[in-house]
């Protein structure tokens, strides 16, 4: 009777932590006042004195984005929570990724405001940054300032132990799952493996049919992923685990059949780690397909983002010949495809439908051919292209549409453009892709700090004579940021900026620094705000894909875009 009583009092506090994600805080000396409209809080961070700023606007807390952050309006968010001063600004997401809206954008402080919604800004929710961008500060801890201190009771880490030893020590369990594994003959299985656990838990996962009257339930599992399956069950009950290279693909799979949400998109993540070992692209290939079988969209967007940045070692690959169409067309839609320029993307489709042979249909062909971006291939290639290519003859009328309608956007202004109906500025074809040949990227490796490149204004051809002379750098140290005058929010800081600009309303630059890993293959991307771009030094936290030894060089990349004012 002693035992069932512990047992729910734990299961009480277990339904608490899952509600309140694994911790629960008291303020055990003050009332909380609902918060008002142009509150602020710092989130993030155990300590009061730091953290993401978020501000209380329309009934919801949001984040402020890093653009124009400087000591200043870090100041003002530290008055008004009532400590003496600021310490300084993070960039980076050093506390953690936000969800909900970004309320705040280009902020503009004096630094005497009372509050931050006193400052200037664009407009509530009016912003071109992602919470990636989202700003964090230090504060002056104020050591005789209480009112302001939080004191936190944390038991998860004790709860999830008790109810560990629980699962272990099997005591009161009134649930049967049969684990079995098919032979390999049809209707055969080896011999089959019991776990009792406890129902009350399990209803916490309502796949696992845990109800009323039902006392057992039969999982089929592959041989390989059995022995993880009691590490699984595990993770029901303490919300902890650890998870390696060899587990991962069948714990994502068991959280993928049982709906245990948090562990499949940990594990997902996790994923990150995996990609890049494989230099023949067996596995990466194999990883997406099983996301698809899974119906799982992070796994697949992570995949899917990893071939494409890395997209030209993918068809020098011993994979690529074997990849499916739905993956192909997938990689091509993208604009975050990293290429020397189209004329190579189309290329490379041209030889892989040629080698397939009779193998893809004609209608297949003109699926993938119709994710090319024939406005962007240079004007010398497309006008050979009628002999050149391997696939003109099969698809004439697709290439003969396509070509017409490249030469158009090559030598028509966009206000000519604008003026036929049948012209989608939004239209991908009308966009580059990450083109990394000549004229437009420059490398900078690590024993170099600057480098200049000169390109057009835009990739169309009436451009090519109105130049654009754009200075990279790198910034290491304070040291190197003040000799140009400049302020690094963190290091290292990339650059690139132009000495001349062609004054046309239509044209905007979305550029972007690519990173490198020691020559390999491209770890992270991120596009670059007001000239400026900070990479994090952590490869853990702060890259997309690991780098041992954040061994990476910089590719900075200029990329044009019509756009309609």
């Amino acid at each position: 009777m002693q035992t069932h009583q512990n047992f729910c009092r734990i299961w009480v506090l277990l339904l608490l932590l899952h509600v309140a994600d694994g911790a629960f805080t008291f303020d055990l000396f003050e009332n909380i006042a609902a918060p008002k409209e142009g509150d602020v809080r710092l989130a993030g961070s155990r300590s009061s004195s730091e953290g993401r700023v978020e501000v209380y606007h329309d009934g919801r807390w949001g984040t402020v984005c890093d653009d124009g952050w400087d000591i200043a309006e870090a100041q003002v968010v530290c008055r008004q929570l009532r400590f003496s001063g600021a310490k300084g600004v993070q960039v980076g997401q050093p506390y953690g990724e936000a969800t909900g809206p970004i309320w705040m954008d280009d902020m503009i402080c004096q630094g005497t405001e009372k509050h931050l919604l006193n400052c200037a800004f664009k407009s509530w929710g009016v912003t071109d940054c992602t919470h990636k961008e989202d700003v964090g500060i230090i504060c002056e801890n104020n050591d005789n300032n209480s009112k302001n201190a939080i004191y936190s009771l944390d038991h998860s880490f004790s709860l999830s132990d008790e109810l560990g030893q629980l699962f272990d020590s099997e005591v009161g369990c009134d649930f049967l799952i049969i684990l079995r594994s098919p032979t390999g003959h049809r209707f055969e299985y080896e011999t089959e493996d019991m776990i009792c656990a406890h129902k009350m838990i399990l209803l916490l996962v309502p796949r696992f049919n845990a109800s009323q009257g039902v006392s057992n339930i039969t999982v089929d599992i592959s041989q390989s992923c059995k022995p993880y399956f009691p590490t699984f069950l595990r993770y029901i009950y303490t919300r902890q685990i650890d998870v390696d290279l060899s587990s991962i693909h069948c714990l994502h799979w068991m959280a993928s059949m049982f709906e245990v949400k948090h562990l499949m998109e940990g594990t997902a993540r996790l994923f990150s780690e995996v990609l890049p070992e494989d230099t023949l692209f067996h596995t990466q290939v194999s990883i997406y397909n099983y996301a698809v079988e899974t119906e799982d969209l992070v796994l697949q967007e992570n995949c899917l983002q990893y071939l494409s940045w890395n997209f030209q070692n993918l068809t020098n690959s011993p994979a690529w010949p074997d990849i499916s169409v739905k993956l192909l067309r997938a990689i091509l839609v993208r604009s975050d495809l990293v290429v020397p320029n189209e004329y190579f993307v189309l290329q490379s489709v041209e030889n892989w439908i040629t080698d397939k042979d009779e193998a893809i249909s004609l209608e297949d062909q003109a699926l993938i051919l119709n994710c090319l971006r024939f406005p962007m291939i240079p004007v010398e290639k497309l006008y050979v292209l009628e002999t050149n290519s391997s696939l003109y003859n099969n698809h004439s009328k697709l290439y003969s549409e396509k070509i017409l309608k490249a030469f158009q956007f090559n030598v028509l202004l966009f206000s000519d453009l604008l003026t036929n109906p049948k012209f989608d500025r939004e239209e991908r074809d009308y966009h580059p892709r990450l083109y990394v040949d000549y004229p437009w990227s420059v490398t900078i490796s690590p024993s170099y700090s600057s480098r200049s490149l000169s390109t057009p204004s835009h990739n169309s051809l009436i451009f090519r004579s109105k130049t654009i002379n754009w200075e990279a750098n790198i910034y290491r140290s304070h040291y190197d940021c003040s000799n140009r005058r400049l302020q690094c929010k963190s290091l290292p800081m990339a650059r690139l900026a132009s000495h001349s600009h062609y004054h046309g309303n239509n044209i905007v630059y979305q550029n972007q620094l690519l990173l490198s890993c020691q020559g390999k293959y491209i770890c992270h991307i991120q596009d670059f705000k007001s000239d400026l771009a900070y990479v994090t030094k952590n490869a853990t936290h702060g890259l997309t894909y690991p780098c041992p030894d954040s061994q990476y060089t910089y590719q900075f990349v200029v990329r044009p875009v019509y756009v309609r004012v």
